[in-house]
């Protein structure tokens, strides 16, 4: 794709995106016209549609932004084509879609601005989304979903549960990927979780969730769920794991539930026989916020390449919290207080380990600037999506 439609392109979005109600104004206006030309795909979506709308936003924002680097959009919509199959879209559906968008952009912007020159870079654009998603969606042969029963449910705070399910059939998956789960209170809505456990034959899978405030399906997995209970779960997503034809030593950083996949990470490591050397921190606002550290403090034990660091912002549990704080085991590290981040860099800059971040948003990039303050290169950092 050629400079000037990349620049018709972002120059085009950026005047919906930054006038006042254009991004929302932009998906209202996309979603009526799928819907008015293709009825039928008012299915594919869940009864609210805010989700939605911000997801597609997010999706064309950052092909738009990343429009001349194909290295970096390209396998991001293969990605996204492979995951869609769980919606059960198929391929006239990305030329609706297609259309609902050029006619949204054309009909916000007017003729003056929609020339034939930026009709003909949109419809490139457009052009190119849809066949990269087509292609990887029709040549993947895995399901598009698995069926999993619910066999436990464990509240282990308030707020965070492990949900351990039997699925219909195995599932191969990386340690450390992530999937997305759709359960029987919320129909067609779907949220990314990371498995805490490695893939094995006989099925089994388990989850770590926090709930969300607002969040409309982590309230229903943390709250409501059964034994017996059927999910859905999509085929996985996602590159974090640990590249085994490197020996560089690691660091793992984890807040709260974002421990899931650097745990599953750790448990396959551990039925190796060679291991680079681990560095793992795990943190939370209050000590009871490692729910999972006595799991933590087993592995370091019979697994010397690995150091479990503890770190909490506060030094006590809150008030409403009233089973005792756990102890260090003999030869653990003690638990360390302050934020993440700020702990992690005050150690130095780790320029020698492959840095792995999972958790928030907002603590991924506030530990990844700490880091990146503290000199550490930034082609050492990786994150997925948060859990």
């Amino acid at each position: 794709m050629d400079s000037t439609t990349v620049s018709l392109v972002q120059t085009t979005f950026k005047i919906v995106t930054s006038a006042e109600d254009g991004p929302a104004q932009l998906t209202r206006d996309i979603f009526a016209n799928l819907f008015a030309a293709s009825p039928e795909t008012r299915e594919l979506f869940p009864a609210s549609m805010d989700v939605s709308r911000q997801r597609l936003l997010q999706a064309i924002g950052y092909v738009v932004d990343k429009l001349d680097t194909p290295r970096r959009i390209l396998p991001f919509l293969e990605q996204l084509g492979r995951d869609h199959r769980k919606y059960g879209v198929k391929d006239a559906h990305y030329t609706a879609v297609g259309n609902a968008v050029l006619d949204a952009l054309q009909s916000f912007t007017g003729n003056q601005i929609w020339t034939v020159e930026v009709d003909e870079a949109w419809r490139q654009t457009i052009a190119l989304i849809s066949a990269t998603m087509m292609g990887a969606a029709n040549s993947e042969s895995r399901p598009s979903t698995w069926t999993g029963t619910v066999v436990e449910h464990k509240q282990v705070l308030r707020d965070v549960a492990v949900v351990r399910l039997q699925l219909d059939q195995p599932m191969e998956y990386g340690a450390g990927q992530y999937v997305s789960v759709s359960v029987p209170g919320r129909p067609r809505m779907w949220r990314y979780l990371s498995p805490a456990i490695p893939s094995n034959p006989q099925g089994q899978i388990e989850f770590h969730v926090r709930q969300v405030s607002g969040g409309w399906v982590s309230p229903a997995i943390v709250g409501q769920t059964s034994p017996g209970d059927k999910w859905s779960i999509s085929a996985p997503l996602g590159a974090l794991g640990v590249d085994r034809t490197d020996d560089r030593d690691m660091v793992m950083i984890a807040s709260g539930t974002g421990i899931a996949p650097l745990r599953a990470q750790l448990m396959e490591m551990a039925m190796r026989g060679s291991n680079p050397r681990v560095h793992l921190f795990v943190a939370g606002t209050y000590p009871c916020d490692l729910y999972d550290i006595e799991t933590l403090w087993q592995l370091s034990m019979t697994n010397p390449w690995l150091t479990v660091v503890p770190v909490s912002e506060e030094a006590e549990n809150p008030w409403w919290h009233t089973e005792p704080v756990p102890e260090s085991p003999p030869g653990m590290h003690q638990r360390l207080i302050g934020k993440v981040g700020q702990v992690v860099s005050g150690f130095g800059t780790w320029a020698d380990r492959d840095i792995q971040i999972v958790g928030s948003t907002s603590m991924v990039q506030t530990t990844k600037f700490r880091l990146l303050a503290a000199g550490t290169p930034a082609e050492c950092i990786r994150y997925d999506p948060p859990s």
